[in-house]
């Protein structure tokens, strides 16, 4: 075992007994050393071995640093589909993302049961306007296959330079493998477009949740009524393909609605990651009716709108069942300008139920319609061909009588 690699593994070793003693608050004899302990300490060792079989044997000479590194990957991404580690540019990404500004083919993917899968393209974005689609399986990027487990690697593989092109392979149930060849681009695109369904009843879509979202949200309300001479009487909104974002924004958008009440809350194992979020009075609508259009493509942040407007009785949820994504990522940033994003929470709507791998369901079921709604976010409605939407002004202009959940 080579001098590098043995301090290295001096360094694991007393990294796992200083936790250990830390976490038992007493020193121990090693002859007393628990199971757990032991455990811990030929793990650290295995480690060591592994690292130094690497080092000598691998076809081509590594870096201690990338070795490292790479086991602090694995480390992290093992733990689940949507924890991982960050490196200085990955971490600036995320953080430029959030504003609703990145270079990529814009698409939001996720992993369930191996596979890695489209949640849904972003309104307006290369992916979109290739065609993928929600639920496409991702079966390789310019001909390397996607390995079973390596969501992180897929999307580093997905992002790259402006202009550069990618070709997406995917699998769809009804067509096998298909290929999609585009180009990256910087994406930069709003997350809400309004239009007026009629002299006092409006659409709003918001395509992803961001920093913005909210405000944007609040200013296309404004804009329907202006145009409309009057309050209106009812608004659609638009959730249908929207892969979610920021949980704060998810909030705020949830809050332009209610008057009072628990959006959301979350519980994990630290004190930050149990918090709860209620609702603020002034509702931008007075009341007005509401429908809100979700389906298998509305996830995360949608999710916690759909299910806190619809706990409330405060809209009546329309489409199919949503993508099932509860869980609440937290990113820590670290030295260097590095981070880890982490899962620390589970969320619950406010009925008290957790909808991850389950899913918000629609208070009325109406399948989608091929086509509908339009990838770009600007893309002319069709109150006659999109049947969700036709559902929808039904609903609002009869005044249904809902129901809440809510205790």
């Amino acid at each position: 075992m080579s001098l590098k690699t043995r301090a290295i593994l001096v360094v694991v070793v007393g990294l796992v007994l200083g936790f250990s003693l830390s976490v038992g608050g007493v020193l121990i004899d090693a002859a007393s050393v628990p199971d757990d302990e032991t455990l811990a300490l030929e793990q650290a060792r295995l480690f060591a071995e592994v690292l130094d079989r690497v080092k000598q044997d691998y076809i081509e000479p590594v870096d201690d640093a990338v070795l490292l590194e790479s086991a602090i990957r694995g480390m992290v991404s093992g733990l689940d589909p949507h924890s991982e580690y960050l490196d200085a540019k990955e971490y600036r990404d995320i953080r430029i993302s959030t504003t609703g500004s990145y270079t990529g083919i814009g698409i939001e993917v996720d992993e369930a049961h191996g596979a890695v899968t489209v949640v849904a393209p972003i309104a307006g974005s290369p992916a979109a306007r290739a065609g993928i689609r929600s639920g496409d399986e991702i079966v390789a990027v310019d001909g390397n296959a996607i390995e079973a487990g390596n969501l992180r690697q897929t999307i580093a593989h997905l992002r790259g330079n402006a202009g550069s092109r990618v070709t997406i392979t995917v699998m769809r149930e009804d067509e096998g493998a298909v290929d999609y060849d585009m180009r990256r681009q910087t994406i930069r695109v709003a997350s809400v477009h309004q239009e007026l369904l009629g002299p006092s009843y409006g659409y709003v879509r918001v395509s992803q949740f961001t920093d913005s979202t909210a405000r944007e949200l609040g200013h296309a309300v404004d804009e329907l009524q202006h145009d409309s001479d009057s309050l209106l009487d009812g608004l659609v909104l638009d959730l249908r393909n929207n892969p979610g974002g920021v949980l704060d924004a998810a909030v705020d958008v949830s809050d332009l609605f209610l008057d009072a009440g628990l959006i959301v809350s979350a519980d994990g194992r630290t004190e930050d990651a149990r918090f709860t979020h209620s609702a603020h009075r002034g509702d931008i609508l007075d009341g007005a009716s509401l429908v809100v259009l979700v389906n298998n493509g509305s996830a995360s942040a949608s999710e916690i709108v759909a299910g806190a407007l619809q706990d409330h009785d405060r809209a009546l949820v329309l489409g199919t069942a949503t993508f099932g994504k509860g869980l609440v990522q937290t990113v820590m940033p670290l030295s260097r300008g590095r981070a880890i994003k982490l899962t620390t929470s589970r969320y619950y709507t406010p009925s008290g139920d957790s909808i991850h791998e389950v899913g918000i369901t629609p208070d009325v079921i109406v399948d989608d319609t091929p086509g509908y709604p339009d990838y770009s976010l600007a893309g002319i409605t069709d109150r006659e061909a999109d049947m969700q939407l036709a559902e929808a002004m039904e609903y609002l202009q009869a005044g249904p009588v809902m129901h809440s959940k809510a205790e």
